[in-house]
């Protein structure tokens, strides 16, 4: 089993966030490798990492940051590969790291998540990868009806919650 999907942080500290990923790139049976890589303590390793990745068969790298998060822009500028970048919310409530990961120079892109979004990370790379894998784009369309299911089970509990003026028709 070769690993499609790269998980990749700047430190082991951004672990509880970027577990979200592994959780559900697990779920869905896709091979991922994780890694803790630094932009500013290991840039070589980050440059080799990202110039090899693709030779590795990698098909999307997520990178999770905070603080400075240079970390997503720089394997972005070392690969031909899609990268989606996390911020982690390190400092500031992750408003640094968002705004380093989303201002990217022309011919750099790294597609942005939501502060603390590794979830949706992995199904941005589900959803790339769902694109040339028939049975992965089916096991993905029953994970979205799952959430439907689920939303219309949570609306339909939240009938019965009961207040003297809740007027529900």
């Amino acid at each position: 089993m070769k690993a499609l999907v790269s998980i990749i942080m700047g430190s082991t500290s951004d672990l509880p966030v970027m577990e979200k990923a592994a959780t559900l790139l697990n779920d869905f049976q896709i091979p991922f490798e994780m890694h803790a890589l630094s932009a500013h303590r290991t840039p070589e390793a980050v440059e080799k990492f990202a110039s090899q990745a693709a030779s590795r068969g990698i098909k999307v790298i997520i990178a999770g940051a905070g603080m400075a998060a240079a970390l997503p822009g720089v394997i972005a500028a070392n690969t031909p590969l899609p990268v989606i970048g996390v911020p982690i919310a390190a400092s500031l409530s992750g408003m640094d790291a968002l705004l380093a990961i989303v201002q990217m120079p022309p011919g750099i892109p790294v597609a942005t998540v939501a502060v603390n979004g590794a979830m949706n990370a992995a199904i941005l790379a589900v959803e790339m990868l769902a694109l040339s894998d028939a049975g992965l784009a089916a096991r993905l369309a029953a994970y979205k009806e799952g959430l439907k299911d689920k939303i219309t089970k949570a609306d339909q509990a939240l009938q019965e919650v009961s207040f003297p003026y809740k007027v529900n028709d």
